[in-house]
């Protein structure tokens, strides 16, 4: 008899610390990885949990898109739910997930609170996405024609936000090297509460490099993002106004075929076939379309985090010219796969060389392989997120016992978000 008990409790245990984890997903977006950078990342989030054997749900306020992505094919859970509205509460008492990731700071902000009151053992994570506060800083310095202080982001009512909702988190995932690096030494962030991780792809090999399109199959310059991204549109129209003519300049037959999910009409005002300025629109397969050019240019002169145009360039196989900020934080101390300028002559002169020279050419896309071995690579960092994350869910309480600042936020946010959501939540039944 005794030796059955230790049976069935051994039996307990192992089924305790073996049984399937819950995370549930709160995403401000359902993903679409066809049409920006940020719904490729979400993927590459799902595809991890999914593999070390999570049991996901991914829920959004949003409205379903044409170009979403069919979730259940994932083997993910779909939920709709509703801002200010309590049916999310019933829904995550329901559920009892043991992981909560908020798919950036404004759903943080919207969802948290509930989380933290109706599951309060829950594993609050944030991913940034990037930084908002940083994006928006530059852009503000941008319009107002004057160069970025790091400590323009003190005065930000964005960054007070996004700060905030990271501290409230247990941890928060930061895809740039350089953000990482503001959070820690102008916001004072201890380290504790971030966690690197960039975008996560597969190793290349050179059989990869041999399957790709050879430098004379390819033609044209391409460009590729996102309209409703505020610095891809002002990146075409510096394209079209500033770079474009002194490329033509130098090379009179170029062609420039600008694609990207959700152009307005004033992006499709520039489509000019006469001039060689292609706006092409959604690509039904980036990848396919970046193969095919020769080369990718990206003067990008604001914005944050890493760009996933530029790391598909390099799994493509395709060399590209872009900015200072454009490259920040995305290849190291390595060689670009290109060309980085910031002075329109050069860049515009260095496109040109890269798209005539084949032996240069060729030498930029080894650079690219390189970087996506050295600074990308899925393995190198799958493992170690999943392990730092049961790591929280075992000692969750001594981890918060660190984090005052944390703490105290998150005890005002319940005082005040939680009274100002149930408002909101009683005037629309009015």
């Amino acid at each position: 008899m005794i030796a059955l008990k230790k049976a069935l409790f051994c039996s307990l245990k192992y089924f305790i610390m073996n049984q399937v984890k819950k995370l549930l997903i709160i995403g401000f977006v359902w993903p679409e990885p066809n049409s920006s950078a940020a719904g490729g990342r979400m993927m590459q989030l799902i595809s991890i949990f999914k593999q070390n054997g999570f049991e996901i749900t991914f829920a959004s306020p949003a409205l379903d898109s044409d170009f979403m992505v069919d979730l259940s094919e994932f083997g993910v859970t779909k939920k709709s739910i509703e801002l200010n509205n309590s049916s999310f509460d019933d829904f995550i008492i329901t559920l009892n997930p043991d992981v909560v990731l908020f798919d950036r700071f404004m759903i943080e902000e919207q969802f948290g609170w509930r989380v933290s009151e109706n599951c309060p053992k829950a594993i609050r994570l944030l991913d940034t996405e990037d930084l908002h506060c940083l994006r928006t800083a530059r852009q503000k310095a941008f319009k107002e024609n004057r160069t970025f202080e790091l400590y323009d982001l003190l005065s930000e009512e964005v960054a007070k936000r996004e700060i905030a909702s990271i501290l409230r988190c247990d941890l928060s995932f930061i895809i740039s090297e350089f953000e990482m690096k503001i959070l820690k030494d102008v916001f004072k962030i201890d380290s504790d509460l971030l966690y690197y991780l960039p975008f996560l792809v597969y190793e290349m090999a050179e059989l990869d490099l041999l399957k790709l399109p050879l430098f004379e199959e390819r033609k044209n310059f391409v460009f590729i993002g996102n309209f409703l991204h505020e610095p891809n549109w002002n990146t075409v129209q510096y394209l079209k106004e500033t770079i474009w003519p002194l490329i033509k300049k130098q090379f009179p037959e170029a062609v420039l075929e600008v694609y990207g999910a959700y152009p307005s009409q004033k992006v499709l005002q520039l489509h000019q076939p006469k001039n060689g300025f292609f706006i092409m629109g959604r690509a039904e397969n980036a990848n396919e379309v970046v193969k095919k050019s020769r080369v990718v240019l990206a003067p990008i002169r604001f914005g944050a985090g890493l760009k996933g145009k530029l790391l598909e360039a390099m799994q493509c196989g395709t060399p590209s010219v872009t900015t200072t900020i454009g490259s920040e934080a995305m290849h190291a101390n390595l060689s670009w796969n290109g060309f980085i300028t910031d002075d329109v002559e050069l860049f515009a002169k260095k496109a040109v060389e890269l798209y005539h020279d084949e032996n240069l050419w060729k030498q930029a896309q080894k650079n690219g392989v390189a970087i996506v071995n050295e600074c990308y690579q899925l393995s190198k960092y799958s493992t170690a997120l999943v392990t730092t994350i049961n790591s929280l869910l075992n000692d969750s309480e001594s981890h918060r016992l660190h984090n005052f600042m944390g703490s105290l936020l998150q005890h005002h946010t319940l005082k005040s978000t939680k009274y100002m959501a149930k408002w909101i939540e009683a005037k629309n039944k009015n």
